[in-house]
């Protein structure tokens, strides 16, 4: 999305895939302190359609069972260089007081290191985190090569913070994190923090793409089909790619060590629905035309297809839009900041706060605008909205640019970020909160309606055809009104 000042410390892109996104999108600035960076940001609520009802609960509680794991990242997702690069521990990467070095298996060490610098709870629980680091791995050798007891000690490490979002993920389950990958080619870029190159960050997911073109840690990748990659953020990438979303390929411009090569890579973008349908709803009496649009997921299609479809709407004539995102768990946190830049231009979306209080702002993109900007816009909410989809409805509703309407939405407001470590396994740790642009979190709260169900709202859910999408109970004239002033005061 845009740049915006990092730290030397601060997290990559990735995770799981700016590659792919979900994940993480930044790109460093040297400065003093240790800060988050951007991410792609997918987030821990987006599990598949199939059986929601039965697993909702599970996503709320912010475990979901792999049967139904579809992706990491609560709101969003923050990645940073892996612990270890090609087996030599990292400079950057936190180590035990106690001990020069730590001394446990590379997955163990890589999560217990990603976890003291990134975790939003720097008192770990109430721990000393190097006491833990000692008392998970009191029963694991350090030249141990069973991967059980291994993954079984770094679990019991990650659970003892007490948080039910951070996790290890198998490499099944890391793997599938693949549905939030704009690139489609498998591999972690991040920036480095001293060259500001973008590079390989983590190892490629296995059998990808990627790994199968040989790309390693520390690769710089210097252009991304023939365009140069120093001086542009992760989302400039992402929308770069975003612009041919079904293109099968993509070129990188790889120099690993003093060679230089160019890399085409096969696009896998997994079987991923289209999220988006729409439709004219209604021509009203005085000429209005309402359309509307439901979003059942931010994944890694929902962009496009969502600007395609108010484009078409647009074209239709349509004067006024419903915007329903009931039922919608999240998915990509940059998605939903991408997304609020098709409704306005240039606009505070989220600030996110990482564990020592500093404060990243993202912004919308500039001049992507979809729509009408004087068009009037109401957001369907329900208490399955979450993550993304609160994102997205309080980015438009703190900027007077949409009416939230329905019922109180999930309440999540935790960022979690997906680090790749070196074994093929995955950890999703909670590093980060977020915030509306005016300035309210929303964590256990959710967002507030403007007006409730019962005033506007079709009494069947969004998935029933026809009835879920009757529009005709909203009061455009009285959503025009409080998006103006002085009901509603802009945030610049």
């Amino acid at each position: 999305m845009t740049s915006i000042p990092y730290a030397k410390s601060a997290c990559a892109v990735a995770a799981v895939v700016l590659s792919s996104i979900a994940l993480c999108e930044a790109f460093t600035l040297p400065t003093p302190r240790r800060s988050i960076q951007r991410a792609e940001l997918t987030s821990t609520n987006a599990v598949t359609r199939n059986r929601l009802d039965d697993c909702f609960n599970d996503i709320c509680d912010g475990f979901i069972r792999p049967t139904l794991f579809a992706a990491a990242l609560a709101a969003s997702i923050f990645s940073s260089q892996p612990a270890f690069a090609d087996g030599t521990p990292n400079e950057d990467v936190a180590q035990p007081t106690t001990s020069s070095k730590l001394n446990g298996p590379p997955a163990y060490d890589e999560a217990w290191g990603l976890i003291k610098k990134y975790a939003l709870d720097q008192k770990y629980n109430g721990q000393d985190w190097d006491e833990a680091y000692a008392k998970y791995m009191k029963d694991v050798s350090s030249t141990s090569t069973d991967e059980g007891q291994i993954m079984k000690a770094t679990s019991n490490l990650v659970g003892s913070l007490g948080d039910k979002y951070s996790r290890v993920l198998d490499m099944d389950m890391y793997t599938r994190i693949q549905k939030f990958d704009l690139i489609g080619v498998g591999c972690t870029l991040m920036p480095d923090p001293t060259t500001k190159e973008i590079i390989v960050g983590a190892p490629p997911v296995q059998d990808s793409a990627a790994f199968q073109a040989g790309l390693k840690v520390g690769d710089a990748v210097l252009a991304v089909n023939g365009v140069d990659t120093m001086g542009r953020t992760a989302f400039d990438i992402i929308d770069q790619i975003s612009e041919s979303p079904d293109a099968s390929k993509v070129t990188f411009t790889i120099r690993s060590g003093g060679e230089y090569r160019d890399v085409t890579m096969k696009r896998e973008l997994l079987d991923v629905k289209d999220p988006v349908s729409y439709r004219v709803s209604e021509t009203r009496a005085d000429g209005t035309k309402v359309g509307y649009v439901r979003v059942s997921e931010f994944n890694s299609r929902v962009k496009p297809s969502l600007d395609a479809a108010l484009r078409d709407l647009e074209g239709q004539g349509v004067g006024a839009y419903v915007l329903d995102l009931r039922g919608n768990p999240g998915g990509a946190f940059q998605s939903a900041v991408e997304i609020a830049g098709l409704f306005m231009s240039d606009k505070l979306a989220t600030d996110v706060v990482d564990g020592n209080g500093v404060a990243l702002k993202f912004r919308t993109s500039k001049n992507k605008v979809a729509i009408d900007p004087s068009d009037p816009i109401a957001i369907w909410v329900d208490g399955r909205s979450a993550s993304a989809s609160e994102v997205l409805s309080g980015a438009l509703r703190d900027n007077c640019r949409a009416v939230v309407m329905g019922d109180q939405s999930f309440g999540k407001g935790l960022v979690q970020a997906v680090y790749g470590l070196k074994n093929g396994y995955g950890l999703v740790l909670t590093v980060a909160k977020y915030l509306t642009p005016n300035g309210t979190d929303i964590n256990k709260v959710g967002i507030v309606p403007d007006v409730s169900k019962e005033d506007a709202l079709p009494s069947s859910p969004g998935f029933v055809p026809f009835f879920g999408s009757d529009t005709s109970r909203v009061d455009f004239n009285d959503v025009k009104t409080r998006m103006s002033s002085p009901m509603c005061s802009s945030i610049e």
